[in-house]
């Protein structure tokens, strides 16, 4: 019997983006966007052309993929307007794309409540867009809003919404569960009704999770013969969000053996959920199934035991196989295989029966009770290593620095905040000192420790900072919270995130900056080539 292949199409970029508290930038977007395609999912929706500047931004100067396709999303003609003519419409197909997603009414009570036109009418306005489109572009898409409701209340309808759009060109019928109502069993009789009207090499689905089933829905409908599953990493999306990408994708081609275009990458799972949180400024959840922290951590006395013995038993795949790990919890060996890794991974030397390594492990433990966390953070966690394995020395020490806000009015008579930074630094005995000027505290301050530095070090000219996040950790208490700042760096060769906490965000800056030159200067020594 032939494997059956599964099309993943994500549309985090999209989706994700209406999630409470998500704001994707057009920079967000290309590094999530450049994560997946190295991943190899099959399709990338990149947003919605015509929409909003951001991205219209995104389309027209998105990186060429080299894996995936990039799909633009939309909606049909509006009524009244012919396809050719209708501006939004074509804003989709002139956006550079060779698929698109074209989004149209599929339940008669939207139909008539929301388009306030009539049931035949909205035929034509799905017969006309994707025939339209289908002669413009490669892959067309019909996106059947609210299918499963409109099936429910009128099934008849529902399949003519879907058989127009086929007949139309339409390559592929996403039935979409967007109030995320739908649960499994109900998915048979609905599915067996629609594959003898479209065939199942053209079904897709996409279910959202208000019910807490868009996961097994998505399985269910594989099972079922659908060809193409829709969602997001992470589960991201408004309300209850979509289906989770990384459970789908684990379920499908783990448990159930499906073929997916990217099964030699599975291992980098782990990797793009945490990087797509870390770019959203989100905390990972640690439960989550596959990928979560906690979703190999064993604690607990006889079971920790057990684990070390037979994990097999009491793991259902092996954790390397989706880029995870396993962590023991049991007393104060808390996590030590992970670090142990880790070490040996960075060359650093250590001997397990060393005070050094227990000292070292317990170091950790402090650190992340503060705030810290080394998942997102590897360049902070290597110089934590080195300083305490390897007496690693600073390449310059600080010896002050001020940071000063003023608020005042300029010659227009009009209120301005300017930004001022000091700093004192001694490399190699000799003291520096600069002060300037910046777009804000941090800059100002990043600012004046760059112009400190530039004598004894001109390779600080190849650091560029390309992210800057904060997160309070403890928001009960206000203004004096603890806050963590993670900043993300890069040269022409390398891209490293580094991390600082702190009551005061300056100072807790300031730490992540540190590491963050430091870490530049290191890796420039290591590699003169540079």
């Amino acid at each position: 019997m032939k494997i059956k292949k599964i099309k993943i199409y994500d549309s985090t970029l999209r989706d994700g983006a209406q999630t409470r508290g998500v704001a994707l930038s057009f920079e967000d977007k290309v590094r999530i966007s450049k994560i997946l395609d190295d991943f190899g999912v099959d399709y990338i929706e990149g947003g919605w052309p015509g929409a909003n500047p951001t991205d219209d931004e995104f389309f027209k100067s998105c990186p060429k993929f080299k894996k995936s396709k990039l799909v633009a999303f939309g909606m049909t003609k509006k009524f009244g307007k012919t396809a050719g003519a209708d501006k939004g419409l074509n804003s989709i197909l002139n956006s550079g794309v060779s698929t698109c997603c074209i989004v149209g009414k599929t339940w008669d009570f939207h139909v008539k409540k929301a388009l306030r036109i009539t049931l035949e009418a909205n035929l034509d306005l799905i017969y006309d867009s994707i025939r339209y489109s289908s002669k413009r572009l490669d892959e067309v898409m019909f996106d059947a809003e609210h299918f499963f409701d409109g099936y429910k209340n009128n099934p008849e309808y529902a399949k003519k919404t879907i058989k127009i759009a086929f007949e139309a060109g339409a390559k592929w019928i996403i039935l979409c569960d967007t109030n995320g109502g739908t649960l499994p069993f109900e998915l048979k009789e609905i599915l067996d009704d629609v594959k003898k009207i479209i065939p199942s090499k053209n079904l897709g689905v996409h279910f959202h999770n208000d019910t807490d089933t868009a996961t097994a829905n998505s399985i269910e409908s594989a099972r079922n013969d659908v060809h193409q599953v829709q969602g997001t990493f992470n589960g991201l999306g408004e309300r209850c969000g979509n289906a989770n990408l990384v459970n789908v994708i684990s379920n499908l081609y783990l448990k159930m053996g499906y073929n997916i275009n990217f099964k030699k990458n599975l291992h980098k799972l782990t990797k793009v959920s945490r990087f797509v949180d870390e770019v959203l400024n989100r905390s990972s959840n640690r439960n989550l199934p596959f990928v979560g922290s906690s979703a190999f951590a064993h604690k607990g006395g006889l079971h920790i035991s057990a684990v070390q013995k037979d994990p097999k038993s009491y793991e259902h795949i092996d954790p390397s196989k989706v880029g995870n790990q396993r962590i023991l919890v049991v007393s104060n060996q808390s996590g030590i295989s992970t670090i142990t890794d880790q070490l040996k991974k960075l060359n650093i030397h250590f001997n397990k029966k060393d005070l050094k390594l227990s000292t070292f492990i317990n170091l950790i433990k402090e650190q992340e009770f503060l705030g810290y966390a080394y998942d997102g953070a590897e360049a902070s966690f290597e110089l934590l290593a080195r300083r305490h394995f390897n007496n690693f020395q600073d390449f310059y020490t600080l010896k002050s620095f001020k940071v000063l806000d003023e608020k005042r009015k300029n010659s227009s008579g009009v209120f301005v905040t300017v930004s001022e930074a000091r700093i004192k630094v001694i490399v190699k005995g000799k003291e520096f000192l600069f002060a300037t000027e910046g777009d804000g505290p941090i800059h100002a301050l990043d600012n004046a420790l760059r112009k400190a530095l530039i004598q004894p070090y001109p390779q600080i000219k190849k650091l560029n900072l390309i992210d800057y996040k904060v997160r309070i950790l403890k928001p009960q208490d206000g203004t004096k919270a603890l806050v963590r700042v993670r900043v993300e760096s890069s040269n022409k060769k390398q891209i490293w995130s580094t991390i600082g906490v702190s009551n005061n965000v300056i100072n807790a800056s300031f730490i992540a900056l540190h590491d963050s030159v430091t870490y530049h200067l290191l890796k420039m020594k290591e590699n003169t080539h540079y």
